[in-house]
């Protein structure tokens, strides 16, 4: 009974002590975040076109990144090949991108090797008015023939370079996930568009190729809406690949506050972490907890905050006594699953990811409640405050299903 007790109150006490001093364990952060990346990278989108044909656009769109930051994200990995990690801490998807496709003197061959092996999926972006990328469909062409059965999402961006005075703006509502879109698109775009998809048709293999027209512009370019196509492009993506991408990066779509939409995959990233790390021994009990903490502090930062000590003392008081039990419950339940001998290994990894990565992730629903209702200066309900726990709960076992079949090498 003692050691059963004992055991109670140092888990109580790791919790507290994680989440409610100000200063992260760094060491035991990193430590975390590269157990959790070993055993689960995140899944890879080659992003292969021209300079200026909008990859930047597309990752812009896709993961509500700025310019700038996308600009300062990406870092080489070969001579003309980047790789870009959103979130970079807690990556759930990485953006591959050949910048040197189309130059004099590039060898595309090193640059090709690397994204087929890394590659869950393979997005072609060309503009619209490139009718005949003949360096894309080089590079397409061979990487078809080595892997025949690959789905290709081509996405054609770009269009208002096309537009003119009969056709001011977007066609409304987006009319090319129809079999007859040509009969509702001016003639100019039309054209274009069936030039360059007869121009990339009789590839090697028999994989679908998606093709997804899409125009992605800044407010100031005056074309409304400014991610014109962007649901057709998700709908290709998750047709391609069962990568659950949409569902990693996109927010529910009734959250319309700004830091919240933004706060998502930072979540999803962490809480994701936290599962793998929770498959691991027992000795993940005190990994999850930096976790959590890590993604606490990263929440207060995204809505210009800081994490204090006594932040987490409200925090931890307002979801209420109960919270520590059951947490507590939760992860002592499962770690002690893992001792039965065969089947408990497996069990206990399965209740393990499930339970760390649920909670990961309520932790953080919760805290972009409490944190969103400090900035507009306004009371924070206990109440309130634990149903978004709770609610946090469910999605987060919803996340960790989906996720449960991790994407291999393609």
């Amino acid at each position: 009974m003692s050691n059963e007790r004992g055991f109670w109150t140092g888990l109580r006490r790791r919790l507290h002590q994680a989440l409610s001093i100000p200063n992260v364990d760094a060491e035991q952060l990193a430590q975390a975040l590269n157990k959790a990346a070993e055993r689960e990278p995140a899944p890879v989108v080659w992003l292969l076109g021209l300079a200026q044909s909008g990859k930047t656009s597309i990752v812009r769109a896709l993961t509500g990144s700025s310019r700038a930051q996308i600009g300062d994200g990406f870092r080489p990995c070969t001579r003309t090949a980047s790789i870009y990690d959103f979130p970079q801490e807690v990556p759930v998807v990485r953006f591959l991108d050949t910048r040197g496709l189309g130059e004099v003197g590039y060898d595309p061959s090193e640059d090709i090797a690397l994204c087929e092996e890394q590659s869950h999926l393979l997005i072609v972006v060309v503009r619209a008015a490139e009718t005949r990328p003949q360096p894309v469909l080089d590079v397409l062409r061979k990487v078809r023939k080595r892997h025949p059965d690959w789905p290709v999402v081509v996405a054609q961006t770009c269009l208002h370079h096309a537009y003119d005075d009969s056709q001011p703006g977007h066609v409304l509502p987006y009319p090319y996930h129809n079999d007859d879109w040509p009969g509702a698109v001016p003639e100019a775009v039309r054209r274009l568009l069936l030039a360059q998809r007869e121009f990339i048709t009789g590839l090697p293999g028999n994989g679908p190729l998606l093709w997804v027209p899409i125009d992605f512009t800044l407010p100031d370019d005056g074309f409304e809406p400014t991610d014109y196509g962007l649901d057709a492009l998700w709908d290709a993506i998750e047709e391609a690949a069962s990568l659950g991408l949409e569902t990693r990066l996109r927010a529910d779509s009734e959250i319309s506050d700004v830091y919240s939409r933004a706060a998502h995959p930072h979540i999803v990233g962490f809480s994701l972490a936290a599962g793998t790390v929770g498959a691991l021994p027992v000795v993940d009990l005190a990994l999850v907890p930096a976790l959590q903490a890590g993604l606490l502090h990263r929440l207060a930062g995204l809505y210009q905050q800081r994490w204090t000590a006594r932040s987490s003392a409200e925090f931890l008081g307002l979801l209420g006594s109960g919270f520590a039990a059951a947490y507590g419950a939760r992860l002592a339940g499962r770690s002690l699953v893992k001792l039965i001998p065969v089947w408990g290994q497996t069990a206990g990894a399965v209740l393990g990811a499930t339970a760390s990565g649920a909670i990961t992730f309520a932790l953080g629903k919760a805290a972009c409640a409490y944190l969103g209702r400090k900035n507009d200066g306004l009371a924070i309900n206990s109440t309130a405050l634990r149903q978004a726990y709770r609610d946090g709960l469910d999605q987060g076992r919803r996340l960790l299903r989906q996720q449960g079949t991790k994407p291999g090498p393609s």
